[in-house]
């Protein structure tokens, strides 16, 4: 599984049009140019006009043209999930090493890898959490942690402390 920029740029820049209108006081009709965007956010700007053609047909933004134009989100930052985003970009979180289509499995054959499962209960995993967490949630940095490691971050802090003292 990998992010690609795509989705982590379709999020950012979704995003900061979210939070420029919090800052307006939640006014939906305040209107953001991806020049604006490029330069908060430090994203070529030919490469967001790439994804607002995507974000646009998807219907999360809409467009206005001309002197003062720019974009604004189509539904409340809090009506549009992490998930819907990443498929607007053609974004596929999918960890599994085959396409998973029926009678087909990993590698061509009929059988399924032996990891087929694992693989791709992680990203069902994955996607649920997209599915649940909304541009709002980012914004408001108000992600419900996992259960199981609410501070991943000192996990993997700790992992590459241990990869370090193994280290010759």
């Amino acid at each position: 599984m990998k992010l690609s920029t795509k989705g982590r740029y379709a999020v950012t820049a979704l995003s900061d049009i979210a939070l420029q209108g919090a800052a307006a006081g939640g006014q939906g009709d305040l209107l953001v140019s991806l020049s604006e965007i490029s330069e908060r956010q430090n994203i070529s700007l030919s490469y967001l006009e790439q994804l607002f053609v995507r974000l646009r047909r998807a219907g999360l933004v809409d467009s206005v043209r001309g002197p003062g134009g720019g974009y604004r989100l189509a539904r409340p930052a809090g009506q549009i999930s992490i998930a819907e985003v990443m498929s607007a970009v053609d974004e596929r979180l999918n960890a599994m090493g085959c396409d998973g289509r029926i009678g087909q499995g990993c590698g061509g054959s009929r059988a399924g890898c032996l990891t087929h499962n694992l693989w791709e209960q992680l990203s069902a995993h994955v996607h649920v959490f997209l599915a649940r967490t909304t541009l709002a949630d980012v914004v408001a940095d108000k992600m419900q942690p996992c259960p199981a490691v609410p501070d991943f971050s000192s996990l993997l802090e700790a992992e590459d402390e241990a990869d370090l003292e193994r280290t010759p």
